[in-house]
């Protein structure tokens, strides 16, 4: 390894607080060039005295100008190391669950920044999201191989990350035959995940422990899931008791997998579908004088980048405002974000505005994020991103 990447002088602290990342405008580009790196490169990372600090992979078209790996100079960037790193995220994963359902990999999370792997039994689904894990892409492969021998790897790589990269977007199973139907268990529930074609690898893992935490607050209710996706939030739901459930999303392929996921959980006379706009169908269900006992609002991001901010609070204030009207006179609401730039006191500040809008009272009686499949960084708050509030709702 003889390219090296200097730091300009004091933009080491991070690095030595713990982070992973290096700005491109922290790089003393008059000793170490950016433009004399090919995406993906392997480099040793100096502070500005020459120190060697740790190594990292570079592509020196983002803004994240280069993401660490190991803090030990001598440490090579091969089928080794994701052979640890896959191990000790392996045996975290194993003491949390008893079934081979999560997140095996967390990017930053699991000390391999740009990597995400989903885990659905003998289906592993792999996200490349920067040039360093794609020109790593073999030595990944091979790890996953020696680790946990999977039956069939997809690799997922779609994502807008890698858009911002400059790399291609391509789906492709490397190994393997894909099963007809990709079938995983979560808390008590079974359903069928379009690994090929669905949002992200599939599924969101991340919001596990608040979905249990609902599933033991629906029995024998009206439920609204809003933004259903496959049917996560409302086919649990159904299978813990709720009475009705209603799994609302404009995507028509989408709502034809919470109908067979209702199936496969023998839920479907509880369960119905409504193709349309999350805000439409909001303001439609009032007009017609529909109610529910428990409305879930898991919404995409709304918040991509800092400029959004303004536009999507508003976006999620007028969410909360409409599910809020839908709600009887003693109802809950299960109000998430994944947007990482909406910070969780007002998520909190959203909530408030939107009770007090409809002239009721509030009781955040839950505060939920990313499950432990998800850990989160420490000195990256960026791997904190997702938020969940349950909150009764009810008038005097």
């Amino acid at each position: 390894m003889t390219q090296r990447l200097r730091l300009n002088k004091n933009a080491d602290r991070r690095l030595k607080a713990g982070h992973l990342w290096i700005y491109s405008n922290e790089v003393d580009i008059k000793e170490t060039p950016l433009k004399n790196f090919a995406a993906g490169e392997t480099a040793l990372v100096e502070a500005s005295n020459g120190k060697v600090m740790a190594v990292a992979y570079v592509n020196p078209h983002s803004l994240i100008a280069a993401r660490v790996m190991s803090r030990d100079p001598e440490m090579r960037l091969d089928r080794s190391l994701f052979v640890h790193r896959f191990n000790q995220a392996l045996a975290l994963r194993q003491r949390l669950y008893a079934q081979p359902y999560y997140r095996l990999i967390h990017g930053e999370g699991d000390l391999l920044p740009g990597l995400v792997i989903d885990r659905f039994g003998d289906v592993v689904v792999v996200q490349l999201n920067t040039a360093g894990m794609q020109a790593l892409a073999d030595e990944i492969v091979d790890a996953l191989e020696k680790v946990i021998k999977p039956e069939v790897i997809v690799f997922r790589n779609d994502t807008g990350g890698r858009r911002q990269e400059g790399l291609e977007a391509h789906v492709d199973v490397i190994k393997g035959t894909l099963p007809d139907e990709v079938v995983l268990e979560e808390n008590g529930a079974r359903f069928v995940v379009p690994v090929l074609n669905g949002q992200k690898t599939g599924w969101f893992f991340d919001h596990r422990v608040n979905r249990e935490w609902l599933n033991r607050q629906v029995a024998g209710k009206r439920v609204l899931d809003v933004f259903s996706y496959v049917g996560g939030w409302g086919v649990q739901a159904a299978v813990h008791g709720a009475q009705e459930v209603m799994c609302l999303d404009s995507s028509g392929p989408a709502l034809e997998q919470v109908a067979r996921n209702a199936e496969l959980n023998g839920v479907q006379d509880k369960v119905a579908v409504s193709e349309s706009d999350a805000f439409e169908a909001l303001a439609a269900l009032k007009a017609d004088g529909k109610e529910f006992d428990v409305v879930v609002l898991d919404p995409p991001a709304f918040i991509k980048k800092r400029k959004d901010i303004p536009n999507g609070e508003r976006a999620y204030a007028r969410l909360n405002r409409e599910a809020m009207r839908l709600l009887g006179r003693d109802g809950l609401l299960l109000s998430a974000s994944c947007s990482m730039h909406l910070a969780p006191e007002r998520l909190m500040d959203v909530v408030r505005g939107a009770v007090r809008h409809q002239d009721r009272h509030g009781q955040v009686i839950f505060q939920g994020h990313q499950g432990p499949d998800h850990p989160v960084h420490p000195a990256i708050p960026e791997t904190s991103y997702l938020k969940a509030l349950g909150v009764r709702v009810f008038r005097d």
